[in-house]
């Protein structure tokens, strides 16, 4: 009792400590709207009232306002709301594009009256000058659709004002409410918002809208499209126009990659951006420099294109980043955001290959496989050997990381890494001691020993007519032996390994038939029927773990004695034997690792590679034509929240199968990562034939697939590239490809941004 009496003084003083350290809330939301990411960061707690101007049940988004500061409330409660409710919002800031509230405790106060939306332009909006805020625009709709999107469905519009576009997300599954919109000229009122990249930086503007009954028609459109005459296809882009009022941007910062006459990336401090420049100028890693051009969105991502660059005369060192798999994997911008940083990552050398205008290291870092890239010099009269990595090393490769998905809210998104130079990729550590050529090493060591002492032996017991017969013989021995284990190192057939090991313990045994004999029933060497009079000595052919490999065989004079000879000869061809088909199947697994996707069983990107460039050599020696086609999955991450990554990785195989059985013998399809796939075909009329296969690959996506019991309705987004039409390399088939795909999905939907 007299401990507890003690003990409690203490633990009030420990309570009085911790509450005088919690800062006290901000009530005032026009300062809570002033706070910086880096504020933000420290979880400033909040309690402040506002009205609700947006409400979205799922995914949960909810925007209020107080005059005229406005902020988006991560809501993790159930309350059911809508605009003009009047609420009181308990919560911490988080860092996001701005700072935003989230919070697990909101009260409805009551419903008050409704705040009254700002007329805006695209430039305020642009200029984020109303971020959150409820603001009526003017603009033409170019766009109109019902999409999809968190299994929920709703209205999506692209709209065009004088100054730029924009679209708006509406909370609607009226699909008739689209009829007639097509060219309109309307006002919308809604919350202002921005989409962005994964590094938190711009990319467009958002309104998100309550209902259709904000949005309101002035004028329809002059000529209803649907009555428009028909166009051939050749001469669509006759129509074409456009008035780009872009204004050219400088920024500066440091050079950590550097192509002429293609592009160049600079970073300052946590931000790093890619210009799309054509200059030849001497500009070095490291150089501070200015760069101007206009803002432009390539995949989601900023990018300055048409730039031209300036060296200040500045330099500076941008130390890379220290990363992992799992860091520049991760779409989590929060925390990590590291697309066109400089980076570091450390792995284990997987395959390394040589390509016309790139060398290319696949490598294992924790378990996951990503590709290190090293582009050649477009100027270069002679390419300098490729820097050779031991197989098993440890690396650490330093490089531009690129990653291949902009959308924030996906999951691990496939990236690689661009290195600028033969030195970005060094040797940390050596393979280990327990590999393939030192097994080999071991081998021979332990065959050269047994045949050492079994010359030993028989030297002893040989007359010394007989030495020199002897020294002959060992001789031939040796020299068959090291055939066998150079075959064993290199790329000889197992059939004819085995042959040759056969052939060897016979000459041992002077010329008595041997054989192997593998499990599967496959025999090699001297097994032909042979008079049943002669004695047949076997030893098993054992791995390292004691599993049966096969059994290497002999038929001997049954007069003759079992001898020492005898099993000697045996042990070394079975170790012989046993090296050769472990090594021969550790080859095949590494290679079909190395070259087909584990989950879907297609081949990878690595593998696509390799083969469309063969194909295009093909067709430039036949003038034939070769068709690519570029195919991403609709819907997949929503797939992947709703019913957990088991489901998707076996819709991912069922995608793959049926899209598989829709191309003839000889073309390929392959996974190039997450849920992208490419196939390349052979063409004999052109774009007909390709037009033939792509219905095809739409067709298998007409009927649901059925994933443990639940039938889920899968869509794709597909683009063409033709060659040589579209592109001479497989870089620009890629490229056209993944343009043509991208486009297709664009007039679909836009991205989801908060």
């Amino acid at each position: 009792m007299k401990r507890m009496v003690f003990a409690f003084p203490m633990v009030l003083g420990v309570a009085v400590a911790a509450w005088a350290a919690t800062p006290a809330p901000l009530t005032n939301l026009r300062d809570i709207r002033a706070l910086t990411n880096a504020e933000a960061k420290q979880t400033i707690p909040v309690d402040f009232e506002a009205t609700v101007t947006y409400f979205r049940d799922f995914p949960r988004t909810l925007f209020v306002q107080e005059g005229d500061a406005a902020i988006y409330v991560l809501d993790g409660v159930d309350t059911q709301l809508v605009p003009g409710d009047r609420v009181r919002v308990r919560g911490v800031m988080k860092p996001s594009f701005r700072p935003i509230v989230q919070s697990k405790d909101i009260t409805l106060l009551g419903h008050g009256t409704s705040i009254k939306p700002v007329p805006a332009t695209y430039s305020d909006l642009i200029n984020i000058r109303y971020l959150c805020r409820l603001v009526t625009i003017r603009a033409t709709i170019r766009s109109a659709d019902l999409r999809s999107s968190w299994n929920e469905s709703n209205i999506y519009l692209h709209m065009m004002t004088d100054d730029g576009a924009l679209d708006a997300s509406v909370l609607s599954k009226d699909e008739s409410a689209l009829d007639g919109l097509l060219d309109a000229e309307v006002e919308v009122s809604g919350v202002g918002g921005v989409m962005f990249d994964s590094k938190m930086q711009q990319t467009g503007v958002i309104i998100h809208v309550n209902s259709m009954a904000d949005v309101k028609v002035l004028q329809r459109a002059k000529v209803d499209p649907w009555t428009l005459p028909i166009k051939s296809m050749d001469t669509i882009r006759s129509s074409y126009r456009l008035k780009d009022l872009s204004s050219r941007v400088r920024v500066r910062g440091t050079v950590t990659y550097f192509q002429p006459g293609g592009s160049i990336v600079i970073q300052d401090g946590d931000k790093s951006l890619w210009i799309d420049s054509e200059t030849y100028k001497t500009i070095r890693v490291g150089d501070v420099v200015d760069a101007v051009g206009f803002p432009d969105v390539h995949d989601g991502f900023l990018r300055l294109t048409r730039g031209e660059i300036q060296r200040t005369g500045a330099t500076a060192t941008v130390t890379p980043h220290s990363a992992t798999w799992q860091s520049l994997t991760s779409s989590d911008n929060i925390r990590f955001g590291h697309v066109y940083d400089l980076v570091s990552i450390n792995g284990q050398v997987v395959t390394e290959a040589r390509e016309a205008t790139r060398d290319i290291y696949v490598i294992n870092s924790d378990g996951r496989l990503f590709t290190a890239i090293y582009y050649h010099l477009n100027n270069a009269k002679t390419l300098l050997p490729m820097k050779q990595t031991p197989i098993g090393a440890t690396v650490r490769v330093t490089g531009i990381c690129i990653q291949l998905s902009s959308n924030p809210w996906n999951g691990p998104v496939p990236f690689e890494i661009v290195m600028r130079s033969f030195d970005d990729i060094t040797i940390v550590a050596k393979p280990t001691l327990l590999n393939t050529r030192n097994l080999i090493i071991a081998v021979s060591l332990l065959l050269l020993l047994v045949i050492a002492v079994s010359a030993w032996g028989w030297t002893l017991r040989s007359k010394v007519h007989q030495q020199t017969s002897t020294l002959a013989t060992m001789a031939q021995y040796e020299q068959q032996r090291s055939l066998i284990l150079e075959k064993i190192n290199g790329a000889d057939p197992l059939a004819g390994i085995l042959e040759d090991i056969s052939g060897l313990v016979s000459s041992i045994l002077g010329g008595a038939p041997c054989w192997c004999e593998i499990a599967g029933g496959s025999k090699h060497g001297e097994h032909f029927p042979q008079p049943g009079t002669l004695r047949v000595s076997e030893m098993r052919i054992e791995d390292r773990a004691g599993a049966t490999l096969g059994s290497l065989h002999a038929r001997l004079d049954p007069v003759a004695i079992h001898s020492v000879k005898e099993t000697e000869a045996l042990k070394a061809g079975v170790r012989l034997a046993a090296l050769a088909i472990e090594t021969r199947r550790l080859y095949s697994d590494l290679r079909r690792r190395s070259e087909f996707d584990l989950l879907t069983d297609i081949p990878n990107r690595f593998a696509m590679a390799k083969f469309i460039n063969a194909r295009i050599e093909e067709a430039r020696q036949t003038s034939s034509l070769l068709g690519l086609i570029y195919i991403d999955l609709d819907k997949f991450k929503q797939i992947n929240d709703t019913y957990g990554h088991h489901a998707g990785d076996l819709y991912l195989q069922q995608v793959a199968l049926r899209m598989s059985h829709q191309l003839l013998g000889g073309d390929m399809l392959a996974r190039l990562g997450g849920d992208e796939f490419a196939a390349v075909v052979s063409l004999q009329h052109g774009r007909s034939d390709l037009d033939k296969i792509l219905a095809r690959l739409k067709s298998c996506f007409d009927e649901p697939f059925s994933i443990e019991g639940i039938l889920l309705h899968g869509e794709a987004s597909i683009g063409i590239a033709l060659y040589p039409e579209d592109g001479a390399t497989e870089d620009s088939l890629l490229s056209a490809a993944d343009a043509a795909m991208y486009k297709a999905k664009h007039t679909r939907k836009q991205f989801s941004r908060a």
